[in-house]
């Protein structure tokens, strides 16, 4: 089974952004490997931004063998996050 992947859409001129950075490094680590993590500049890759139908950065897009299971607008707290990635880390 392929881990989940939490997908950061993100602008570098995005203030709350760069709130959402340092929460995503507490996540990881407390999750480590159990979660895979990236990034993506809505400026520099314009087509992922499309394919996920993304309109408002910071957008957390949560997805599990290639399905989206969730997709969160705003700064999201990580208590917030691993409630939503615990039990996909489970199904493996």
């Amino acid at each position: 089974m392929s881990r989940p992947v939490l997908t950061d859409f993100f602008a570098t001129w995005c203030g709350p952004c760069k709130m959402q950075t340092p929460i995503l490094e507490e996540l990881k680590e407390k999750l480590g490997e159990q979660v895979e993590i990236r990034k993506v500049d809505v400026d520099q890759d314009m087509e992922a931004a499309m394919k996920y139908g993304i309109r408002v950065v910071p957008t957390l897009v949560i997805e599990k063998n290639g399905q989206v299971i969730q997709k969160l607008e705003g700064v999201t707290r990580a208590d917030a996050l691993e409630q939503y990635l615990k039990p996909l880390i489970e199904e493996e």
